[in-house]
């Protein structure tokens, strides 16, 4: 039997944030400049509490966005306001708002890079004539910029965005539709992302080979160890960096 035959997957899909991109770092340096500027009676020692808040994102704001009920523009001022708010600061009207999203903004995107075990894998995937592309809950150009600022966009090509088919993951057509862009077909195409819901249940969900990665450090939001064994139940694969994937894949 070859190689080839004994492989899970024809296509690997990945997501982009603190999966490709070590994204959590990005937003502690965005959330220093915030700090900084508009929270200046916030101690360095506490930032990492508004690091907790920005990522848990308890209001689903965000995914209200991916669900197309509000706008990208909408769900940022909304957390921003709630960030001011929680830790003493002035209120935002809109021209404060944009200074705001403009601080915030530079220091993300001036702190995007790839996880250090991101290249080699993808490079490793291409070797193996297996197709590669990425699937992300943000819109195409931006997270294209995030591809090239990261040395990975001509390695990784942006397939779906949520502005694709003006929604995001769980939707399983985002899955399908990303599927068919790459080439593969759902059952030999497997979708690694770093959230076990959205990412890696609902690739599972929409017939695909789920894959989490859930890497050392603070999770973004609690993951019961119940539902970390439903998901191996239900087919979920687990791995703690991509330098565990190919392995877990059969290459």
């Amino acid at each position: 039997m070859t190689s080839d035959a004994r492989r899970r997957v024809d296509g690997v899909l990945f997501d982009i944030d603190d999966t490709l991109v070590d994204t959590r770092s990005a937003f502690a340096s965005a959330l220093a400049a915030i700090a900084e500027r508009y929270l200046p009676h916030v101690p360095p020692e506490r930032h990492a509490d508004l690091l907790a808040m920005w990522r848990a994102d308890a209001g689903g704001h965000y995914a209200r966005y991916t669900r197309g009920e509000t706008g990208y523009d909408e769900q940022r001022r909304t957390r921003a306001d709630e960030l001011q708010h929680a830790f003493g600061g002035a209120p935002l009207d809109a021209e404060g708002y944009a200074a705001w999203n403009a601080v915030f903004e530079e220091g993300f995107a001036s702190a995007w890079a790839a996880h250090p075990d991101a290249r080699d894998v993808v490079d490793r995937l291409l070797a193996a004539r297996v197709a590669v592309g990425a699937l992300s809950n943000a819109s195409v150009a931006y997270q294209t910029s995030k591809l090239e600022r990261a040395g990975l966009h001509t390695s990784v090509p942006m397939l779906v965005g949520v502005d694709t088919l003006g929604v995001g993951k769980p939707d399983p057509r985002v899955f399908v539709e990303a599927c068919r862009r790459l080439g593969t077909e759902p059952a030999r195409t497997a979708y690694v992302g770093d959230e076990l819901d959205v990412d890696a249940r609902a690739a599972v969900a929409a017939g695909l080979l789920g894959v989490w990665v859930d890497r050392p450090g603070p999770r973004r939001v609690d993951v019961p160890d119940a539902d970390i064994a439903a998901a191996r139940e239900a087919g979920v694969l687990v791995v703690r960096s991509l330098d565990e994937l190919p392995a877990a894949l059969g290459l």
